[in-house]
């Protein structure tokens, strides 16, 4: 088992498929993008699913979510999903992803093994998506969302940023959208993950905010039927139920005490968290020839040094080199 030193379990394994994005947003990286990791330094697909067998069936991983960048770009994406599925035991398979060219690829990755997908929407209006992400695709971004769902993937899960004086005017909106095409949306913390390393705590709109900002047209209370454990996200009923919202408060509400996960990053690093600032590269020595039980034994010593907690409230906090399309979200 991947256990580190405060007695958590990974058991979550976020894959990253490529940093290669074909959205600009603002919360992410710069308009003009990024220098991408070149080819050579990337997992190929092999390597990717001997990884994700080794977590699997050796390590205790239970649920794997391919994440980017956006992992629609790459290009073995269903055949990984296929073999992912095939494993035993088999995981939960999940995908997060802008839903750009979700609309072709839903029902193939259905039929592959993906179980469910969360989908990035910040926004219903045009040009605040294209002021967001600098692109003109939110019509490509709906289309996905409806062909998940036709597809099965359920929940269809959205998740929103909310940036002040941007779109945080849109949180009801956003969850009135999300009711009524039966999603399942889940407000997130804008975190200081951005490539320009302009995040401010006073920009970003907060977990009680948002709540405020519902409560005035929803009547929201605990969602008791549901056990939050190591998920992210609280759960509030809307309406007296069944339909739920989520808030994710990375920031102000930290859940690291329960958290159950670990990052394998798209040139093979493995990271404890998103803020961390160290990685151990399984790459090398999966190409240097190391066997199975090798690199297990670095997989865990690796989880093993995982910290307390992200410490963004701590003096000595920095944010990681890495943006978020590196990490993998």
């Amino acid at each position: 088992m991947l256990v580190d030193t405060f007695g958590r379990t990974a058991t979550d394994l976020r894959v990253s498929l490529t940093d290669r994005c074909n959205l600009r947003c603002s919360y992410c990286m710069p308009p003009e993008g990024l220098d991408w990791l070149p080819k050579p330094e990337l997992l190929t697909d092999d390597e990717v699913v001997r990884l994700v067998t080794l977590g699997v069936r050796d390590l205790g991983v239970t649920e794997v979510r391919y994440t980017g960048g956006e992992p629609l770009l790459r290009r073995g994406l269903a055949d990984i999903v296929r073999r992912t599925a095939e494993l035993s035991p088999r995981p939960q398979i999940s995908l997060t992803t802008n839903g750009i060219g979700l609309d072709r690829l839903a029902a193939p990755l259905a039929a592959a093994g993906l179980d469910r997908v969360n989908v990035s929407l910040d926004t219903l209006d045009r040009a605040t998506f294209r002021r967001l992400a600098h692109r003109d695709r939110l019509g490509d971004v709906l289309k996905g969302l409806a062909a998940a769902q036709a597809a099965g993937l359920a929940p269809v899960k959205v998740n929103a940023v909310l940036m002040r004086g941007v779109n945080d005017h849109e949180a009801v909106p956003l969850l009135r959208f999300c009711l009524d095409h039966g999603y399942r949306l889940r407000f997130i913390e804008q975190m200081p993950l951005d490539a320009q390393h302009g995040w401010t705590r006073s920009g970003m709109v907060t977990a009680d905010e948002i709540l405020d900002r519902l409560s005035a047209a929803f009547a929201l209370a605990p969602d008791a039927a549901h056990d939050r454990g190591s998920a992210p996200a609280e759960s509030f009923t809307v309406d007296g139920g069944p339909a739920t919202v989520g808030v994710i408060g990375s920031v102000t509400r930290p859940f690291c005490g329960a958290c159950d996960r670990v990052r394998l990053t798209a040139d093979g690093q493995v990271r404890n968290c998103l803020f961390a600032t160290e990685e151990s590269n399984l790459r090398d020595a999966l190409r240097g020839g190391a066997d199975d039980a090798e690199l297990a034994d670095r997989w865990r010593k690796a989880v093993l040094r995982k910290r307390a907690g992200h410490g963004i409230d701590d003096p000595s906090f920095l944010q990681p080199a890495r943006p978020m399309s590196a990490i993998g979200g």
